[in-house]
């Protein structure tokens, strides 16, 4: 498979995930927190296309409601761990000295921990819902984008235009945001996009062992979470947020593995069979 035909089907199959995470409201006009017993475990038809939980909640509205919740934390969890990681990584390559030791010794103790393990120990400190989940999310994944921001700064804060610069007059932090952030944004583009799906996989972790975004919430792990005890005689309750998963993380790491194909073709050629 060509790398053209892995971003095309990466772009595909995220483009779809985005349009019916903004559009879920078009795409069916069910809430998707709607209680109806009478409609409990109804069969898809013309009204409910996938079917009814155990709830009578309408399937396809949780899946694409779950989209936008699930998308939406991963969006804002990026952001975080972006903008965290640049600053700090960007700060401690170019200070250098204790300011560089400290903040690294720091970045070591969030890397030392598993980070599902971390992330649950955080949402035991912060407590469940929305917001606590995003911030123990982001919490055990910027310590990564600081490494590597700080590793590459340290590869060109002594270039010549990075001299001339500073000779010229341009202070330190308009020289990390004209010239040092342009250079390292496309590495943490390939790890952001190859990372959405571990993310994913972390809220949704989270959300089926109850301690993340919670019930009558539309999200993906939560289904899964609902639907188990009815594994057996409902199998596709959980075998649809299943696949939801399944293609989001797939799709990103697609179109991260082409990105960095296509960014950096040595080390392709490296890791091609």
């Amino acid at each position: 498979m060509t790398l053209n035909r892995n971003t095309a089907i990466a772009g595909v199959l995220l483009a779809l995930l985005l349009v019916s995470a903004m559009g879920a409201s078009w795409i069916t006009p069910w809430d998707p927190t709607e209680v109806d017993l009478s409609l409990k475990f109804a069969p898809p038809s013309g009204e409910h296309l996938l079917g009814c939980d155990h709830l009578g909640r309408d399937v396809l509205a949780r899946l694409v409601h779950g989209a936008r919740t699930s998308l939406g934390a991963v969006s804002v969890i990026l952001g975080i761990v972006i903008g965290l990681g640049f600053f700090v990584g960007t700060t401690a390559g170019y200070f250098g000295g204790r300011l560089d030791t400290l903040l690294m010794r720091f970045c070591d103790v969030f890397l030392t921990f598993p980070t599902f393990i971390l992330a649950m120990f955080l949402i035991g400190v912060l407590g469940t819902g929305m917001t606590n989940v995003i911030l123990a999310v982001a919490l055990t994944h910027w310590a990564w984008y600081a490494r590597l921001v700080r590793s590459m700064v340290l590869s060109i804060r002594h270039r010549d235009y990075i001299m001339a610069s500073r000779v010229s007059g341009t202070g330190s932090w308009g020289i990390m945001f004209r010239h040092i952030m342009p250079s390292v944004m496309s590495q943490l583009a390939i790890l952001a996009t190859m990372d959405i799906g571990h993310m994913m996989l972390h809220v949704s972790g989270l959300s089926f062992l109850g301690l993340g975004i919670t019930p009558p919430m539309a999200e993906w792990g939560v289904m899964i979470a609902d639907s188990r005890q009815f594994i057996w005689s409902h199998p596709e309750l959980i075998l649809y947020p299943g696949i939801m998963i399944f293609v989001t993380v797939m799709a990103c790491n697609m179109l991260g593995d082409s990105l960095r194909d296509s960014i950096d073709p040595a080390l392709a050629s490296e890791v091609a069979p």
